[in-house]
């Protein structure tokens, strides 16, 4: 476990960073200007982790760290609704004891699906959410979100229509692409495969190819 004095330190190197005297470069960012350099570094953890890299594993989750407490450092300064990075801590620390009640709260749970399934309903009553769409982050890539979207539906009852089956020898078109890609999502979702996992593994398996044969 990483000491609460090193988080300290991690915090104060951050704001002499960020206060006057401190670098100009770091005074000048904001949270819009941070998002890039938080999505690349969470894309960088999960390269290390697919190669099981543990030593840029390490550094990753810094760079990650140094995200969250980058952002957290500007929202002190906010003039309507300033909150400091123990603000950050105490909210995701409440909230999983909140959401675990099985370990928090004496709730018997027979499997890490019924504990998936307590998440979903406690988080939509603290969400007041009525809508199976409420809370979806639409910017995210379209892989995750089409995910994302079936995985929704189906634990608001909600019924989606797709396509049965699609023909991929004739002409493309945006939509006939689209369809097909819909249809091939559904399939693994309706059979418990992480789709995005899974088109990365191929990804990787063609890289690999392609480094073969180049090397050749």
């Amino acid at each position: 476990m990483i000491e609460s004095s090193q988080l300290q330190r991690l915090a104060e190197v951050m704001d002499q960073l960020r206060s006057p005297g401190g670098c100009p470069w770091d005074a000048e960012q904001t949270h819009e200007s941070l998002i890039k350099y938080l999505l690349e570094e969470s894309y960088e953890f999960v390269d290390a982790v697919h190669s099981d890299d543990r030593v840029h594993m390490r550094e990753e989750l810094g760079d990650v760290l140094l995200q969250v407490y980058f952002h957290a450092r500007i929202a002190e300064e906010d003039p309507n609704d300033p909150f400091s990075i123990q603000d950050v801590a105490q909210a995701i620390a409440d909230k999983l004891i909140r959401r675990h009640p099985h370990v928090f709260a004496g709730v018997e749970v027979q499997d890490s699906n019924e504990v998936l399934q307590n998440w979903e309903e406690i988080k939509r009553e603290e969400k007041g959410r009525t809508s199976a769409l409420d809370g979806i982050a639409m910017a995210q890539p379209a892989l995750p979100l089409m995910e994302k979207l079936l995985y929704r539906a189906s634990k608001y009852g909600v019924d989606v229509v797709t396509p049965d089956a699609i023909d991929i020898s004739g002409t493309a078109s945006e939509s006939a692409v689209g369809q097909a890609l819909l249809t091939v999502i559904a399939w693994a979702n309706a059979n418990g495969v992480d789709a995005e996992s899974a088109l990365r593994k191929e990804a990787m398996a063609l890289s690999q190819q392609i480094a073969a044969t180049e090397a050749r």
